[in-house]
């Protein structure tokens, strides 16, 4: 029970569904321990699993419309700092209409006033001074919120400024840059008697590991099950609709970089795996025209359900690419190799988030490494699971699939 003002509807109604299954789940536990379950009528009591939680998130929606018509324009804020963590801050708090925070204006000592900060969303701030004039406004306006959206380097700049505002009411924030963001959400422990903070570490370390592994080893039993006679048709119909063999077999990166081949069904006439391999794009020469199908439906990707049992990949993770597009961007992206701390999956929160496909430009490969990332330091088995179920919408849809 803690503050939603900025957080989300759907993480909101999440958390409503995992805690009521959580409560549900003990509940009968406990009236099957005392022998009372044919005490209750088994249609009432699905009924009930089903309508108390979405009775509990129509009312958080309800709340939340009417605190946003309580809150618009409430809380007056300002920002330190005129670069991309502060646009993005600033494309966040614009973009969360129930928080009843209005941006006023930005500050920052290395811009001139009047400069104009365009966000990545396309919204343009200008720059109302330095923050020397913000602790002055701050005081004579009285703004009630000071955002700091600095990077670690200005340290002395933040505390400076912190130190002149104890004298006025608002409440100060700092946003963390991309390294602090990592330590606050370190795991911090010792060695001996020395301190000791991981950054980066194995996330599938002990009984998560175990459960991930047989989460797997479950899924793909099931899936190579019901999907035999249709693979075995798929694989049919590629010998005899175009030269060359029925599987497709490349080189990528699994866990820990290791190298493995990963299988699926042949869509293009050829089959590169070289120093340099040229991305699937739209209208691509090189699919043949079941491929087109395959790709569009990701039937093709089928045979690495028999990956998962061999322990190369899972069902969620990273997608793999070929290695000679992860020797390029790990040169290019910082943190890249970080996805293979995981085995890679055969879905994962990035596709399932519209990052798939071609990536033309660097910065839609970095989109696709955040959600990795995202997925790796927030796993849990109900994640997998809504990745898998998103997964299915995602395929009916066929988007960005060449």
């Amino acid at each position: 029970y803690t503050s939603w003002r900025m957080g989300t509807i759907y993480q909101e109604i999440s958390e409503i569904w995992i805690a009521w299954s959580l409560t549900f789940t003990l509940l009968i536990t406990l009236a099957f321990l005392f022998k009372v379950t044919s005490d209750y009528s088994r249609i009432a009591t699905t009924l009930w699993f089903f309508l108390a939680p979405i009775a509990l998130s129509l009312l958080r929606i309800a709340v939340r419309s009417g605190l946003r018509g309580y809150r618009r324009d409430l809380k007056r804020a300002v920002i330190a700092g005129a670069g991309q963590l502060g646009g993005r801050l600033a494309d966040a708090l614009e973009s969360n209409h129930g928080s009843g925070i209005e941006i006023q204006a930005l500050y920052d000592d290395k811009k001139p006033m009047g400069n104009q900060l365009i966000t990545p969303e396309g919204r343009a701030l200008t720059v109302a001074g330095d923050l020397a004039q913000m602790v002055k406004d701050v005081t004579a306006q009285r703004i009630e919120i000071v955002y700091f959206a600095l990077p670690m380097q200005e340290e002395r700049r933040i505390l400076e400024s912190i130190e002149h505002l104890h004298d006025t009411p608002a409440s100060i924030y700092v946003v963390p840059d991309l390294f602090i963001a990592e330590l606050a959400e370190a795991r911090w422990g010792r060695i001996g008697e020395l301190p000791m903070v991981a950054l980066f570490e194995e996330p599938f370390g002990g009984i998560s590991g175990g459960v991930k592994r047989l989460e797997d080893l479950l899924l793909a039993t099931l899936a190579l099950t019901l999907l035999l006679l249709p693979m075995l048709v798929i694989a049919l119909l590629v010998k005899l609709t175009s030269d060359g063999p029925v599987l497709f077999r490349q080189r990528r990166y699994g866990l820990m970089g290791e190298e493995i081949q990963v299988w699926k069904f042949r869509t293009m006439t050829v089959c590169e795996d070289g120093p340099e391999i040229p991305q699937a794009q739209a209208n691509d020469a090189r699919v043949t025209p079941l491929g087109h199908f395959l790709r569009r439906t990701s039937l093709d990707e089928l045979p690495q359900f028999v990956n998962v049992l061999q322990g190369r990949m899972s069902i969620v993770g990273p997608r793999p690419h070929a290695v000679a597009h992860n020797e390029l961007y790990r040169k290019l992206i910082r943190g890249y190799m970080r996805r293979h701390k995981v085995r890679p999956g055969i879905t994962g929160w990035a596709q399932v988030n519209g990052a798939r496909g071609e990536t033309k430009e660097v910065a839609a490969m970095e989109q696709r490494v955040r959600y990795d990332l995202e997925y790796i330091q927030n796993w849990s088995l109900w994640f997998d699971l809504r990745i898998i179920l998103r997964t299915v919408w995602v395929v009916l849809k066929g988007d960005r699939a060449y």
